[in-house]
């Protein structure tokens, strides 16, 4: 992984964690996924028209890959229904570079050498770390609904990584694969949204029009950075490099949310640090 692709990879990070904050922060998830799923849609509709039109190869990987985008959403709406910002983002982010990793070397042959093997784990490990942390309710309890959600959201990120991975490398145009993608997943959850609220949603959407769209716009540019770098680097590293992701997600969560950051945390996001120095080693 060059610095150039590594530092693509964590302006996406970084984007990502701002859109995911934005998105929790609009208590009505269905509104808030709208406004980013629809805003979406309608960059990648202006996109496509000046952007290639993927190659043919491409558009199964893109069919599948729109209808796991759209399942991920629900499962993240569901996630940032029942828990903390700072703990269901991790969880989510966290449970997908292992995953990918060894979908990767099953299905592409995409084997990373020891260093960077290494990274993936010491940097997973940061995330589960970061993860865990507070992961008991306020009766210390487990959250469990919470949890599997969450779990759940992880694997949906898993499985779209790699389908795009091969998808994006067989189009010939990340723009033009962007575009199409945000094309096909954006409608579902505006359509749902349309069913469910009917004649009161364009009121109800009003008032959050702008944060909304600010956040479709940051997760575009997110998943087409990440895009563009898997066409360039094995998709193992991308995909644990962008969960660094969740670190700014759990600064934000203390900062924004007034949600506890802690020791433990600390001590997680120095070994995110780590995994990711390992990652960038060209042995």
């Amino acid at each position: 992984m060059t610095p150039l692709v590594a530092a693509a990879v964590l302006a996406a990070a970084v984007t990502h964690a701002s859109w995911n904050a934005i998105a929790h922060h609009i208590e009505d998830q269905l509104l808030s996924f709208t406004l980013i799923s629809g805003g979406g849609a309608l960059i990648g509709a202006v996109t496509a028209c000046f952007a290639p039109l993927p190659a043919a190869a491409a558009w199964p990987y893109l069919l599948s890959s729109a209808v796991l985008h759209v399942g991920y959403m629900a499962l993240l709406m569901r996630s940032f229904t029942l828990g903390d910002f700072g703990q269901m983002y991790p969880i989510a982010r966290g449970t997908a570079p292992l995953v990918v990793t060894a979908l990767a070397a099953l299905l592409v042959h995409e084997v990373p050498g020891g260093p960077q093997l290494a990274g993936v784990a010491v940097a997973c490990a940061g995330l589960v770390g970061l993860a865990l942390w507070g992961v008991r309710g306020p009766a210390g309890r487990p959250r469990w609904p919470a949890l599997l959600a969450a779990l759940a959201t992880g694997l949906a990120i898993a499985g779209y990584t790699v389908v795009d991975g091969v998808g994006v490398r067989a189009s010939g145009t990340p723009l033009g694969y962007i575009a199409w993608l945000m094309v096909l997943e954006g409608p579902a959850i505006p359509a749902c949204a349309l069913y469910r609220r009917r004649g009161a949603l364009a009121a109800q959407l009003r008032p959050y029009a702008v944060r909304g769209l600010l956040g479709a716009a940051l997760s575009v540019a997110a998943y087409g950075l990440v895009l563009w770098a898997q066409t360039r680097a094995p998709l193992a590293p991308v995909a644990a490099l962008r969960e660094s992701s969740v670190v700014v997600g759990a600064a934000i969560g203390a900062l924004f949310f007034k949600e506890r950051f802690g020791g433990p945390r600390v001590a997680a996001a120095g070994l995110m640090v780590v995994g990711i120095g390992l990652m960038l080693h060209p042995g």
